[in-house]
């Protein structure tokens, strides 16, 4: 007689563990959004995988997680609004802004990472810490 799928003799089966950890994934959307630099498109494949890893982890991914896709909007902003007065002379001047602040924010998330540290305020528009 065959047994249920998912039961032995035990009992049920164990869920099996995730092949990335959530630190990784973490890892991921940050390397991403270095390469977004050169691509452009993996900034926005990396917002959609932490929009899709949120509420499923830890509390301290989960405070990188937020960090992340904070980081996405206000970064999309920056981009918004040097294009659009990058003819009056500032633009250029905001993307600069824009692209330094974003080094900024994921380097420091990445060494917080590294420590396993959460990002105190997630939606914090500087560096997490206030």
């Amino acid at each position: 007689m065959t047994e249920p799928h998912g039961e032995n003799a035990s009992g049920p089966e164990a869920p099996l563990p995730p092949l990335i950890s959530s630190y990784g994934l973490v890892l991921t959307v940050y390397i991403l959004y270095l390469v977004g630099f050169l691509t452009g498109i993996t900034f926005l494949v990396g917002v959609i995988l932490a929009y899709l890893q949120r509420g499923k982890t830890d509390a301290v991914c989960e405070s990188h997680i937020q960090f992340q896709i904070t980081t996405f909007w206000i970064g999309l902003s920056f981009f918004l609004v040097g294009l659009l007065t990058i003819y009056i002379g500032i633009g250029v001047l905001i993307l600069i802004c824009g692209i330094i602040w974003t080094l900024i924010r994921c380097v420091r998330g990445l060494l917080s990472l590294n420590i396993r540290e959460p990002i105190r305020n997630p939606n914090s528009w500087w560096l997490g810490e206030r």
